[in-house]
């Protein structure tokens, strides 16, 4: 009887540290199922699709749980000036769940869409509030992580401009990019001015990659599919921040993981997808061959992620106290 309580406590105290960011593994393999299509992998980028659904449907069963369970909980993260940042990642994974159903099931992934969409501008719209009226927050909680909110609206035009979303599309990439410029500026000064990253933060730096990546994609949808100059300059700026990361990496191999490693994979998911569109639309064989070198880097980012996701959760190193 007391070690089924005792078990019983165990998994009642696992439930209330379920972190809200831990949907950022769904972001990964939803974007590495579209990075592997966008390879011509049709087949294996469907099977990866499958996995990542189940993977959200079990994530969203249950934080509904601690929802329920550990109201204060939830609260807190959202309260928390990192953890509030990785809310909108469950509606974008419902944003990029319609961008891989569009050409199979339209109308379902309008339906996907538009849920997504609602809950990204209330998303949005509720973080910026709690951001200009918060006044605990200081320079030294910033991080890339809070790029997300952007990234999200970002994205929504990528599926909904061919689902007949266009005018709700031009807004959700008006907010994105602007919002993306504005914090681009604020996380710089905190990277260059202040104290660096801490070591469970410092995955998040490839977040940087992420906002070019998929304004780029997005801005071909809005423009018809032409690489225009504001396409190129998009794309480049990709690229950038990808050599950035690239050159940051060896420090963060040497860090003990943490679940925001997860943050490595879904924006090199987008720049590899960016890269096999640019390919495509310029015809220069050295961006096919740097979106086939980017896939190579995210399926081993995303074996190495579920590998030690794995481990950790049998040493029952997830969902603890921090």
């Amino acid at each position: 009887m007391t070690q089924t309580s005792t078990a019983a406590s165990a998994t009642h105290n696992r439930l209330e540290h379920f972190p809200v960011a831990f949907f950022s593994a769904v972001m990964g393999l939803m974007g590495t199922s579209l990075a592997l299509e966008a390879a011509g992998l049709v087949l294996v980028g469907h099977l990866i699709f499958a996995c990542a659904v189940i993977v959200f449907a079990a994530q969203a069963g249950l934080y509904a749980l601690k929802a329920v369970r550990h109201p204060g909980a939830v609260a807190a993260e959202w309260n928390h000036p990192i953890k509030l940042s990785f809310f909108p990642a469950i509606s974008i994974s419902l944003l990029l769940a319609a961008i891989a159903l569009r050409s199979t099931a339209a109308g379902l992934a309008a339906m996907i869409w538009g849920i997504g969409a609602i809950g990204q501008a209330i998303l949005t719209l509720a973080i910026v509030t709690s951001w200009i009226s918060h006044r605990g927050f200081g320079v030294g909680q910033m991080s890339p992580a809070w790029f997300i909110p952007a990234v999200g609206n970002v994205i929504a035009p990528i599926a909904g401009v061919s689902l007949g979303f266009v005018e709700a599309s031009w807004y959700f990439f008006a907010i994105g990019v602007m919002f993306w410029l504005v914090l681009l500026t604020l996380v710089f000064n905190r990277l260059v001015f202040h104290e660096p990253l801490p070591g469970k933060l410092r995955p998040t730096l490839t977040i940087l990659i992420a906002p070019p990546a998929v304004a780029f994609l997005a801005w071909l949808q809005l423009n018809g599919g032409s690489l225009d100059p504001f396409a190129r300059v998009l794309y480049n700026l990709g690229l950038f921040f990808t050599a950035l990361v690239l050159i940051q990496s060896r420090g963060l191999l040497r860090l003990p993981f943490a679940l925001s490693f997860w943050a490595l994979s879904f924006p090199v998911a987008a720049m590899t997808i960016a890269s096999f569109r640019y390919a495509a639309l310029s015809d220069v064989a050295i961006f096919s061959a740097i979106g086939w070198a980017l896939l190579v880097l995210l399926l081993g980012i995303i074996t190495g992620l579920l590998w030690r996701t794995g481990v950790a959760i049998l040493r029952d190193e997830i969902c603890q106290p921090e």
